[in-house]
Formats: structure tokens, C-alpha cells, sequence
């Protein structure tokens, strides 16, 4: 068993990393204040670009990145282990990776997840993504070792897609982290169904911290960073506000939920419909 606070920030990412930066020291800082050991920033957290061009012209390595530094030193200088929701970085060809990267109380990268599901869709009201034409997908899922447990890794789109979470769940996650950047539309229909859906089906903690409002490139964010039990119960959501949100987490809970609900065992194999 082991207890720890963790935090979820809820920011409105700009399109310049160096400001962001500051916003995020100041609110990682303020939440290491408040006693959370374990502290996580939403998607694209270092920047949300203008367009192709800006993001190109933006975008770094990751050895490179000054956000990325920043956060590394900043993980060693509170003593918290931190997860960079994900930074928007260089790949290794014409594309960019969207990047999930978290930090132990030393400062070093303790486990890295590329988003494996890309959003491509055409909204009704006429709001158009195509993560695809823009970014490498992921290949791999993911656990990082932490002092707490085992924290399985996604991003944003990828809570659609329960084959992953039961896979992380399967591995021994004990929490999931849900880093986001829901679009307004689709986050009032469906984000709390989903983290709660994914939730309930692992018995794990939900960790979502999310973007909120209107960003500097006109794109309209849901909000409501959650913090989830094992049981489907949101112990905290940080509504439309930019702010933080906490919780006291027993990892007792995990196998608690497992125990009265012991779906994770009882899968089979079956045959396709003919």
C-alpha cells in the first residue's frame, strides 16, 4: 500500500513556450506548496502552435527543448516526481512527436510515451484536426516505475480506445495518467463518461489533468481536469477554471475495487462474428 497527494494543472497553453514556462513553474511550484508528491501538467503543455509553419519553426528535440530542461530541474529542485502531460517536440523525420515525458525527485526521465492514437475528424461545426498529417503515432504502451506504483501512460484521444488501458492495466498500472486537450464539443458529451468508463473497467486511478478555454490559435478547450477512484468516483474536477485540483490516494483502493470487481481476471477468448 502506499499514500501520496497528487495534482492535476488545468491551464490555457499559449503559443510561446517561454511563456507557458512561466505560467507552469509558478503553478507546479505552488503545488508542491500545498504537499502533492506526484504533479501533472495536461497535452501540449509547452505549446500549442498557430499553424504547420509555427509549429515547425517552434518545435525542438527534446534534448533541446527549454521547457523540457526546465521541468527536469524543477522535478529535482521541489523534490516531486512530475509528469509533463506531453510537449510538442521534433521527430526524427518531417513530423513532430506529441510526447508524454515524466520525472522522479531527481530530475531524470524515469519513462517517455508517444501518443498512440491520432485524432483525425471533421466537426460538425465546421472545426477540422488532422493529428495525423502532423505527427508520428506512438508504438508502444507504456509503464513508469514510480516510489507510488506503477503509472500507465496515455494521452488525450487514446481514452477511447479501452484495449489500451485494459493493456496497462493488465501490466500492473495501478494509476493512468489522461493528459488532454479535449475540444469543447466532444468534452461536454463525453469526458467524464470516458475517464469514469476507463476507471471502473482497470480498477485504476484516473489522473486527467486538462486544457481549458479559448487558446491564441482559436481552438476551444473542455476543461475539467478529473482525478478518478478505482471504483468510478471523481474525487475532484476542476470545472472551467484555470487551476489546480488534488486528492489524497490510497493505492489500497486499487486492489480493493479489483477484489469486488474482478473483471481484469475473468476475460476469454471468443471467436469473431462469422
Amino acid at each position: 500500500m502506499s499514500e501520496f497527494r497528487v495534482a492535476c494543472i488545468q491551464t490555457c497553453t499559449g503559443t510561446t513556450p517561454e511563456d507557458n514556462l512561466i505560467g507552469l513553474t509558478s503553478l507546479i511550484s505552488e503545488a508542491a506548496r500545498e504537499g502533492a508528491e506526484f504533479i501533472l501538467t495536461p497535452e501540449t503543455c509547452n505549446f500549442m502552435p498557430q499553424n504547420k509553419q509555427a509549429r515547425c519553426a517552434t518545435m525542438l528535440p527534446e534534448s533541446e527543448d527549454k521547457v523540457v530542461k526546465s521541468l527536469a530541474a524543477l522535478a529535482a529542485e521541489l523534490k516531486i516526481t512530475l509528469l509533463a502531460g506531453s510537449v510538442i517536440l521534433a521527430g526524427d523525420g518531417d513530423k513532430a512527436v506529441n510526447r508524454s515525458i515524466c520525472f522522479n525527485s531527481l530530475g531524470e526521465v524515469v519513462a517517455r510515451y508517444d501518443k498512440i492514437h491520432l485524432f483525425d475528424v471533421s466537426l460538425d461545426n465546421g472545426e477540422r484536426h488532422s493529428e495525423s498529417a502532423h505527427y508520428e503515432a506512438g508504438q508502444q504502451a507504456i509503464i513508469a516505475d514510480l516510489t507510488f506504483g506503477k503509472l500507465g501512460m496515455t494521452v488525450c484521444y487514446d481514452v477511447r480506445f479501452p484495449a489500451l488501458y485494459h493493456v496497462l492495466a493488465s501490466h500492473g498500472a495501478d494509476f493512468i495518467s489522461v493528459p488532454a486537450a479535449f475540444t469543447k464539443m466532444t468534452g461536454e458529451a463525453h469526458w467524464h463518461v470516458l475517464l469514469r468508463a476507463r476507471a471502473i473497467e482497470t480498477g485504476c486511478f484516473i489522473f486527467a489533468p486538462a486544457q481549458v478555454g479559448i487558446h491564441e490559435n482559436g481552438r476551444k478547450t473542455y476543461g475539467h481536469s478529473v482525478i478518478v477512484s478505482p471504483w468510478g468516483r471523481i474525487l475532484a474536477d476542476a470545472g472551467l477554471e484555470t487551476q489546480t485540483i488534488y486528492a489524497d490516494i490510497n493505492t489500497e483502493q486499487v486492489q480493493m475495487a479489483r477484489r469486488q470487481i474482478p473483471a481484469l481476471e475473468h476475460g476469454r477468448h471468443f471467436e469473431p462474428p462469422a
